[in-house]
Parts: structure tokens; sequence; C-alpha cells
């Protein structure tokens, strides 16, 4: 029996993702499963939040093929984040701080 609450693992959201897409690259029939290298880690979070980075190995060395797999791999995984309630940062742009603007004016 724990003394508190904090003191077992807790669940998170981003925690859930992290597994989430290990399980998703673990059955994802392009990616090695065994002998290589497989690692999906959460680094030190940053003011422009906190990333998630995913080692794994195609099971082709064919650059194209091996761009499309990756390109596959990541476009499924920004469709699905929001199921996790989490959202992917990205910096702005001149041009987002131009619509804001004209935004402003009308």
């Amino acid at each position: 029996m724990l003394d508190s609450p904090l003191d077992g693992r807790q669940l998170t959201n981003i925690g859930t993702f992290r597994a989430y897409i290990e399980a998703y690259l673990h059955n994802h029939k392009d990616i090695h499963q065994k002998g290589l290298d497989f690692l999906v880690r959460q680094l030190e979070p940053g003011p422009t939040g906190v990333p998630i980075e995913v080692y794994a190995f195609t099971k082709t060395t064919e650059w194209a093929k091996y761009e499309q797999i990756q390109a596959d791999i990541f476009d499924h995984l920004l469709a699905s984040i929001g199921v996790f309630d989490l959202r992917v940062f990205q910096e702005p742009t001149g041009m987002d701080f131009a619509a804001a603007f004209r935004g402003q004016r009308e």
C-alpha cells in the first residue's frame, strides 16, 4: 500500500501517447522488431514543450522507401496526437503574425 497517491507511477497523457507510439511501431510491418535498437522516449522539457524521440529501424535501406515509411508513421502520429489531448507546437512565422494583424484591422 502506498503512503500517498504520488508515491506510485502516475498516468499522464504524454506517457500514454509514448506507450501508444511504442505499441504502434511494434505492430508496424516495416519496422525491425528484433536485433536492432528500438526506443521511444521523452526528452527534457523546454520552452516549446516536451519533445518525443523515436529511434527505430526500417526493414529497408532503400532511401525512397525509408522516407515514405517515416512520413507515413509521422502522419499517423500527428493525426492521432489530439486523441491524447496533446498538441504539436510550431514556431510562429512572419506569415502567422501578418495574418493575425490582418484579422485585427478588419
